[in-house]
């Protein structure tokens, strides 16, 4: 890992996610009576838990909108969420009033089209292993773990262990 992404990700104040293919494997489950269900990561849960515990903020920015994106949000203490969000880079004005974060400080994980306009306007751009190739090479990083299968878990570890050693 070169020097810049060290650096990037030892000044990260913000991670922002996108859900359906990041914290989930992108898989949609309907059932009768419209019922969606969705499978999260219990390891991606506890380094989010573990990043906030350290200062590290979270946001959740999904094109989509899911009852219980905003349960899991809320079991992970996550104070920042934003849902059918066509435009994603357009929630940075808010988050920074809200956070007071500058977005050079922001990291976004994502997988798919959208997410790559968001990935010039922060900081620090990652994609999952198994994301689009035009979003794979758009970003500054790319996990070793694909969505939904320990990719933020990954990324707060890096986070962790790079805010550490810059705090020494």
């Amino acid at each position: 890992m070169n020097q810049d992404l060290r650096s990037k990700l030892a000044s990260t104040e913000m991670l922002i996610l996108d859900v359906d293919g990041v914290l989930t494997d992108g898989r949609l489950f309907y059932g009768s009576g419209g019922i969606e269900i969705k499978a999260f990561n219990v390891h991606d849960g506890f380094g989010l838990k573990k990043i906030q515990q350290k200062g590290i903020s979270v946001a959740i920015v999904s094109g989509r909108e899911s009852d219980i994106v905003e349960k899991r949000a809320n079991e992970l203490g996550i104070r920042f969420l934003f849902q059918n969000i066509a435009e994603k880079k357009e929630v940075l004005p808010e988050l920074h009033q809200r956070s007071g974060i500058e977005p050079q400080h922001m990291a976004h994980v994502g997988d798919d089209l959208p997410d790559v306009e968001l990935f010039k306007s922060v900081g620090l751009g990652i994609a999952v292993a198994d994301a689009l190739f035009e979003v794979r090479k758009s970003a500054d990083l790319v996990t070793k773990a694909k969505g939904g299968e320990g990719a933020v878990r990954e990324v707060c570890e890096l986070l962790l262990t790079l805010q550490a050693d810059t705090n020494k």
